[in-house]
């Protein structure tokens, strides 16, 4: 019996917008009101950790009162009955795919989790961290948001460019295609001898790459993307 394809699939800010939460690109929005280098940048929170912290409390609150989209769903669906392995990365820092009974990798870490600057230990945020909420493990203040600023490195890294060698099917859904090295995927996948597929809004700035495109809201394509595979499994 043939060995089922492996399938990885990269999701970013565009598979969250339909449930409410905007990409820094977005007018309006949190990101709007702030310069990125002030709040999204380990050099911005020396300056102003009480400016980042305040920024990420809206955020986490913003998530929290958000739920997942047909879209998350439908990701969980497919990791659920694919007869092979379906891997999920996210470069995104909310809970819906989990919400949506996923599991995920998560390349950007994640708002409800805290990270001490100091020792390095992390534990579950609270719903509101101070400007000198202090580690629970060393007991300094420096408790800062456990997400990948700008400058930083992503997360589980060596375990995705294994699943990148392995994989047989890639899909970018929601992506820019403009933050590295997430955008570097669909070239590694491509090497590797995968299928490719973005499921975009519009074109990014990799489209080209990718042996398919689908245009269009996330929680039109995805689902019937899912419905396609799943049929022919």
């Amino acid at each position: 019996m043939a060995r089922a394809e492996r399938i990885l699939v990269l999701t970013g800010a565009g598979i969250s917008a339909e449930s409410g939460l905007g990409t820094f690109r977005d007018e309006g929005g949190l990101w709007a009101q702030h310069d990125i280098r002030d709040v999204a940048t380990p050099e911005g929170f020396a300056r102003d950790p009480a400016l980042v912290q305040g920024f990420y409390n809206a955020r986490r609150l913003q998530a929290a009162g958000a739920a997942p989209n047909p879209a998350h769903v439908a990701l969980a669906r497919l990791q659920r009955d694919w007869p092979g392995e379906v891997t999920i990365v996210t470069q995104n820092v909310d809970a819906l795919h989990e919400r949506a009974g996923a599991e995920v990798i998560h390349m950007h870490g994640e708002l409800s989790r805290a990270l001490c600057v100091a020792c390095e230990h992390r534990w579950d945020a609270p719903p509101e961290m101070a400007p000198q909420e202090p580690c629970p493990a060393c007991g300094k203040p420096a408790a800062r948001p456990d997400v990948v600023w700008f400058g930083e490195m992503p997360y589980h890294m060596d375990l995705i460019l294994e699943h990148l060698e392995r994989c047989d099917r890639f899909a970018a859904i929601g992506t820019s295609g403009q933050v590295h090295p997430a955008a570097g995927f669909v070239q590694e996948a491509t090497l590797a001898g995968a299928a490719t597929i973005e499921l975009n809004l519009e074109s990014s700035e990799v489209s080209r790459i990718f042996h398919e495109r689908r245009a269009g809201p996330a929680t039109e394509t995805v689902p019937a993307w899912v419905e396609t595979l799943l049929a022919s499994a």
